[in-house]
C-alpha cells in the first residue's frame, strides 16, 4: 500500500498486502464519529472515479453514484455494525474510463463507526454473474470475503496487543494469519486462471511431485508413505503439485490433528497420508475421520469445509477439481481403507 504520510493511516492496511487482492479494498479511520478514507490499494483506484483520501464513507458512495442519502444511510449502518451490504454504484469494468452502474457487496472487516475500534476495511466485490471457470464468481468472492475476516481480526489484534506488551509472540500469530490469507488469496488466483496456462507436455514422476508438495504445506507430526512403483503421467507439474498441496492441507487441517498444537500438546495420533496407484491413475488418502458419505457430493463446491477451526480456504477442493478437469481426469472421494478420506484420480477414457 501506499504510503499516505500518516503512521496510523498505514496502519489501517498494513496487516496484509492488500494490493495482492483483485478486489477494491478501502482502508479508512474514526475521527469525531465520521469513517474517513484513510487508504486504498491498486484495485479500488481502477475501479472507482471518486476516492480520495480524506473521503468520508458517506461521500465516497454518493460521489460513485449511490443513488440516494437512504441507500447511503444504510450502507453506512451496515458497515458500522460489520455487516455486508449490497448497493448499486457506479463501477469502471476492467479499469476502462466511463463507469457504469454495476450491484457490489461491501463489507466491513471492523467496526466503521469507531463504538469498538478507530480503523479498519472494506471488501468491493461485484455481485455480477459472471463465472470463473465453471464456478459463479460470487460464490467465489463471497468465500474470499468470509474467510479473509477472520485471519485479518486476528492479525489486527496481536498487532495491537504486541504494540502495547512488546510480547514478540504476537508476531507469530500474525505472520500465521498472513499465511493463511497469501493462500486463500493463491487460490482465488488458480480459479481465476482456470485452464488457461495449462502445459501438459511434460511427463512427471507422481512420487516426485507428491514429495515436492509435501515440503511446502506445514505437516507437523504428519507423515507421508508413497508407493514404491507410482506412475509417470503426462501432466502440468505446477497444476499437479498445487493439486497434490491442496489434497494433504485438507488431510492435515480435517484429519484428526485438526490442529497442529491442539494435537501435539494433547497427544492425539498424527495424521498418516498415502499416495498410491489406482487403475492407471492415483489416489490420495488419510486416516482421519473422512468425509460423511452425505456430503461427499458437496465437497468440490466453493466455501465447503468440513473443519471445525476455520483454518481452510473452502476452495481448495474446488481447486483439486478443476486442476483435474483440466488434465481430462477424472476425482472421485471415497472411504479409504483406513476410515478417512481417499481422492482418486483416472484418465477420462475416449469412446
Amino acid at each position: 500500500m501506499p504510503d499516505h504520510g500518516n503512521d496510523a493511516s498505514s496502519d489501517a492496511l498494513d496487516t496484509v498486502a492488500v494490493d495482492a487482492i483483485p478486489a477494491p479494498v478501502v482502508g479508512y479511520e474514526v475521527a469525531d464519529g465520521t469513517a474517513r478514507i484513510a487508504a486504498t490499494n491498486d484495485a479500488t483506484n481502477a475501479s472507482f472515479d471518486a476516492t480520495s483520501i480524506g473521503t468520508s464513507l458517506r461521500e465516497w458512495l454518493l460521489g460513485n453514484g449511490a443513488v440516494d442519502e437512504a441507500t447511503v444511510a444504510d450502507a453506512c449502518s451496515a458497515l458500522a455494525d460489520g455487516d455486508a451490504i449490497d448497493v448499486e454504484i457506479g463501477v469502471r469494468p476492467g479499469g476502462d474510463a466511463a463507469a457504469e452502474r454495476r450491484p457490489v457487496r461491501l463489507r466491513s472487516f471492523e467496526g466503521a463507526d469507531g463504538s469498538d475500534r478507530t480503523e479498519g476495511q472494506i471488501l468491493v466485490t461485484e455481485l455480477s454473474p459472471t463465472r470463473v471457470d465453471g464456478v459463479e464468481h460470487g460464490s467465489v468472492t463471497s468465500v474470499i470475503t468470509h474467510d479473509l475476516r477472520n485471519p485479518l481480526d486476528v492479525a489486527n489484534a496481536h498487532l495491537r496487543a504486541a504494540r502495547e506488551t512488546g510480547d514478540e509472540e504476537h508476531f507469530d500469530q500474525v505472520k500465521e494469519s498472513h499465511d493463511r490469507m497469501e493462500r486463500i488469496i493463491q487460490d482465488a488466483l488458480t480459479l481465476a486462471r482456470g485452464e488457461r496456462a495449462l502445459d501438459v507436455t511434460e511427463n512427471v514422476a507422481i512420487g516426485d511431485v507428491a514429495a515436492d508438495a509435501w515440503a511446502t504445506v506445514d505437516t507437523g507430526t504428519a507423515s507421508l508413505d508413497a508407493d514404491d512403483e507410482l506412475p509417470r503421467i503426462d501432466a502440468d507439474p505446477d497444476r499437479l503439485q498445487r493439486l497434490f498441496e491442496n489434497l494433504f492441507r485438507n488431510a492435515i487441517e480435517h484429519g484428526s490433528t485438526d490442529n497442529r498444537e491442539t494435537a501435539d500438546s494433547n497427544g492425539d495420533e498424527p495424521v498418516h497420508v498415502r499416495v498410491g496407484n489406482v487403475d492407471g491413475g492415483f489416489f490420495v488418502a488419510d486416516d482421519g475421520p473422512g468425509i460423511p458419505a452425505d456430503e461427499r457430493d458437496r465437497v468440490f463446491e466453493a466455501g465447503y469445509s468440513s473443519s471445525e477451526t476455520g483454518s481452510g480456504t473452502g476452495l481448495g477442493l474446488t481447486i483439486v477439481e478443476r486442476i483435474a478437469r483440466a488434465h481430462d481426469w477424472t476425482v472421485s472421494l471415497t472411504e479409504g481403507s483406513r476410515g478417512g478420506a481417499r481422492f482418486e484420480f483416472r484418465p477420462i477414457q475416449n469412446d
